[in-house]
């Protein structure tokens, strides 16, 4: 994820909580965990969020959203570089 995905995820989340009922997946079919931050790398959900997505309720899944929506804007999503991370 880039900061425009992230952005663009954000500004989702944000519409998303106002539907009265029917809130949709944040699924995005990226589904790939990442190790450091323990984030979905495409739709900012941990594995107990996409876990119960499906039992939840309109109000906690607005409830995933709202995180989503803090996870993106905040760039929790990055995890930091390690002298090691570089390219040679």
């Amino acid at each position: 994820m880039n900061f425009a995905e992230a952005e663009t995820l954000a500004a989702r989340a944000e519409a998303v909580r106002e539907l009265p009922e029917d809130v949709p997946s944040p699924c995005t079919s990226v589904c790939r965990m990442d190790r450091l931050s323990g984030f979905c790398e495409g739709c900012l959900r941990t594995i107990p969020e996409i876990a119960d997505w499906s039992k939840m309720q309109d109000d906690a899944r607005r409830g995933v959203w709202r995180a989503i929506e803090l996870r993106a804007r905040a760039g929790i999503w990055r995890v930091p570089e390690t002298s090691g991370d570089h390219d040679a």
